[in-house]
C-alpha cells in the first residue's frame, strides 16, 4: 500500500466516523432509536457511496436529500440541520483588481453598469461574485466557488464582462492584477 493510498484510506475512515457521530447526534436530538438509525443508513447507502457524501450534499440541498429516500420529513430535517452545523464545505477564493473609468458626462452610470454586469456573471452552484471599490478608478472582484478551477473561470468571465461592457459604453477598462 502506497503512502497516497494510506492517506486516502485514513481520510475515508475519518469521514465515516464523522458521519456516524453526526447521525448519532441527530438521533439524540430527534429521540430516535438504534433500529431507525440502521434503517436510515440502509436507505442512504442504497443511493450514496457513503453516509458522509449524503450528509455533505444535505448541507447545500437541505432535507430534500433525505426525503427523496423515503425518510420521514421531521427526521430528515433534523438530520440535515445537524449535518449543516457539523460539516464545513471548503471553498476557493480568488480576486482581481480592475481599473475602470469613463470620461463621458454620465460616466458614473457606465462604470456602475460595467460592475453590475460583472456581478451578474452566472456562478456555478455554490459560487459567488462580489465587487468592491478600492478607490476610483480601481475595483476589486472577488469570487468564491467550490474549487479553484471554477473560481478562476468565473473570475475570468466577470473580468471580461466588466471590461467589454465599459468599452462598449465608451470607457476604458483593464485588469491590474
Amino acid at each position: 500500500m502506497t503512502g497516497r493510498e494510506k492517506t486516502e484510506k485514513l481520510l475515508e475512515w475519518k469521514k465515516n466516523r464523522k458521519a456516524e457521530s453526526i447521525l448519532k447526534a441527530a438521533a439524540e436530538r430527534a429521540g430516535i432509536g438504534a433500529d431507525r438509525i440502521e434503517e436510515t443508513k440502509t436507505k442512504i447507502l442504497s443511493k450514496y457511496p457513503s453516509l458522509f457524501d449524503a450528509l455533505e450534499e444535505s448541507t447545500e440541498a437541505g432535507d430534500k436529500v433525505f426525503t427523496k429516500l423515503d425518510i420521514e420529513q421531521e427526521w430528515a430535517t433534523v438530520l440535515a440541520e445537524t449535518a449543516k452545523q457539523k460539516i464545513k464545505i471548503d471553498t476557493a477564493d480568488v480576486e482581481a483588481t480592475l481599473e475602470i473609468s469613463s470620461t463621458k458626462p454620465d460616466g458614473i452610470d457606465h462604470v456602475k453598469a460595467a460592475l453590475s454586469s460583472a456581478e451578474k456573471v452566472k456562478a456555478a452552484r455554490g459560487g459567488r461574485v462580489t465587487v468592491y471599490t478600492v478607490g476610483a478608478p480601481k475595483y476589486r472582484i472577488e469570487v468564491t466557488a467550490k474549487d479553484y478551477d471554477d473560481a478562476e473561470r468565473i473570475l475570468r468571465e466577470a473580468i471580461n464582462q466588466a471590461v467589454e461592457t465599459i468599452k462598449s459604453l465608451g470607457g476604458t477598462g483593464r485588469q491590474l492584477s
